[in-house]
């Protein structure tokens, strides 16, 4: 049986929280379905010290879940179209998180999610689950019910954030090396390699 994530686990450092992210299974379960994808791409963010994190200038309404307990989802809205989902990480009134930048479908997911609106798009995640429980019966992670290889994890900088100076330079992007749903992957390999699994299937 699968095993969802408790709270100890998201009230740690967040850089383990995002390394050890990469693998797990997302679930949002709306009107009686359930939308499963594996993780395979995070993003840290270590504010407020980090100039790149939502918290790096203080509390304000938008991202106050981040200052709150572990294990809550932070929902925020970007560009004005896209939703982002974060696992918020640490002890209550550290104001850290983990983005997660991608995943593979699963169960009941049939639109792209390789970048973080994309997958919360496809999820149907957006603005009304910030704060969300992470521990409750709604929105969760959890470990595969399947016994699976570990992903060998690479890491890299993040992704979108020169405006942070030095900050934008740290490695702390998590992504499963062999996937072809993370964000940065090649689009011509994952469109190839997307195509083949269909006609196979």
């Amino acid at each position: 049986m699968s095993s969802k994530l408790t709270r100890d686990f998201y009230a740690r450092s967040t850089l383990v929280v995002a390394r050890q992210l990469i693998g797990m299974h997302l679930v949002h379960r709306l009107a009686g379905r359930r939308r499963v994808g594996r993780i395979v791409e995070t993003e840290a963010y270590l504010g407020p010290r980090d100039l790149a994190a939502h918290s790096a200038r203080g509390k304000t309404p938008g991202n106050a879940v981040m200052f709150g307990p572990p294990g809550h989802a932070h929902v925020y809205f970007v560009y004005g179209f896209w939703n982002c989902f974060n696992v918020v990480t640490r002890e209550e009134g550290v104001p850290q998180a983990v983005l997660v930048r991608a995943l593979e479908p699963v169960e009941s997911i049939d639109d792209k999610t390789w970048g973080p609106g994309l997958l919360c798009r496809a999820m149907q995640i957006d603005r009304t689950l910030d704060g969300a429980d992470l521990v409750g019966q709604r929105l969760w992670i959890e470990r595969p019910a399947e016994a699976q290889p570990r992903p060998r994890v690479a890491r890299a900088a993040r992704v979108g954030v020169d405006y942070a100076g030095e900050w934008a330079q740290r490695l702390w992007r998590f992504f499963a090396a062999d996937s072809l749903y993370v964000s940065t992957a090649s689009a011509t390999a994952r469109k190839r390699a997307l195509s083949e699994l269909k006609l196979s299937g």
